[in-house]
């Protein structure tokens, strides 16, 4: 009887739990025994729990870089234990690096996937020890030893159509009729260790961006930090399991977040990111003509507001942007069926991305059954 398989995936904030979700499913199809490990962080334990993926709860979130490297360790503890009891084949992360020491140190092979350059930090005491790195061609370093590209982002692991349809009873939850355009905002915490160094709009900016967008479209603002008086009717008020739906049916985005504005390229929804330093991945997503990137000085936030009021008043703007989209897709793969072929032919994987490192190619095709 052949042993099964089992695999644990290593999370550090909700973005992950939708990157790998359907890696969960797609394996437990094929009689693997899948276990999510993941911090009290924001909304990961609540998405968890709402898509019905096993977790196993190791430790919670800590703020400030000093609090975060000692708390390291009681998290890696955690996931010592929890690897001694679940015996994994394999491990996934997000290059976490409690995940990549035990790893390391119990002889398990760990596969790690990135989309960001500036996590400087996080890449030199994890990337030396991770067996194989999988990252998007878009990917900009170099890291080195078994570090293979596909064509694709992160996002497409849930969006790609094959794995998300957009249902249009979110437009009833938040009150709009079908061709009501609404802007959905987004502000960030530049609390991330990836985010040292880098500022964020102002509050007045963030106010008046509100503001004036509001004069053309209802405005929905989904915030990592409270929001202040002036904006508290603006508050987008939905579970937030329904956040992919509501960006779908969108005229617009307008903020700081990289994840969502890569989103946006995917769903065929325009994107006005405010950013002061260089990812791969928006860089493409921009050369699509899919996200337009501002730099947070004053000059350039002014300038996002009108561009972002000049895409609103663009009457084409949904069959554009749709253009756009098909064309971005078709160059693209189902990132899940990668990532799943991955898994199930490890380490044999490793050998066939050296000789051919198109292969990831042959996940392009339209309504790609999940290749093994």
């Amino acid at each position: 009887m052949t042993k099964q398989k089992r695999i644990i995936i290593d999370i550090g904030h909700p973005a992950q739990v939708h990157h790998f979700k359907n890696v969960y499913w797609e394996l437990e199809k094929r009689g693997w025994r899948c276990l999510f490990t993941a911090k009290e962080k924001e909304i990961s334990i609540y998405l968890l729990k709402k898509y019905g993926l096993k977790y196993r709860k190791i430790g919670s979130s800590k703020k400030g870089m000093l609090r975060k490297i000692i708390h390291l360790f009681t998290n890696a503890f955690h996931f010592f234990n929890t690897i001694k009891k679940f015996k994994p084949d394999l491990i996934f992360s997000r290059f976490s690096a409690h995940a990549t020491y035990i790893a390391k140190i119990s002889r398990i092979s760990h596969v790690g996937f990135t989309d960001t350059e500036t996590a400087n930090l996080l890449d030199r005491i994890t990337v030396p020890f991770v067996d194989l790195k999988i990252t998007g061609n878009s990917y900009k370093k170099n890291l080195g030893k078994n570090h293979f590209y596909f064509n694709g982002n992160v996002e497409l692991a849930y969006l790609h159509p094959n794995r998300f349809s957009p249902d249009d009873s979110i437009l009833q939850l938040l009150g709009v009729d079908r061709e009501e355009p609404y802007v959905v905002i987004r502000y960030v915490s530049t609390k991330a260790h990836h985010d040292v160094g880098l500022r964020g709009l102002s509050m007045d900016m963030k106010i008046r961006a509100a503001k004036e967008l509001s004069k053309h479209a209802k405005v929905f603002i989904t915030s990592e930090d409270t929001l202040p008086v002036e904006l508290e009717p603006y508050k987008i008020r939905i579970p937030p399991e329904l956040m992919h739906h509501t960006l779908a049916y969108a005229s617009l985005l307008y903020g700081e977040s990289a994840t969502m504005s890569s989103e946006c390229a995917c769903l065929g929804v325009p994107a006005i990111y405010l950013y002061d330093g260089s990812l791969g991945s928006i860089e493409e997503a921009v050369k699509y003509g899919m996200i337009f990137v501002f730099k947070n000085n004053t000059t350039d936030q002014e300038a996002s507001i009108a561009k972002g009021v000049e895409l609103l008043n663009e009457p084409s703007i949904k069959r554009i942007w749709k253009k756009k989209q098909e064309r971005f897709l078709g160059d693209k793969i189902d990132v899940t069926a990668f990532m799943v072929w991955i898994a199930e032919n490890y380490p044999d994987c490793i050998n066939v991305l050296k000789i051919d490192p198109d292969f990831p190619n042959s996940f392009k095709k339209s309504k790609n059954s999940v290749n093994g």
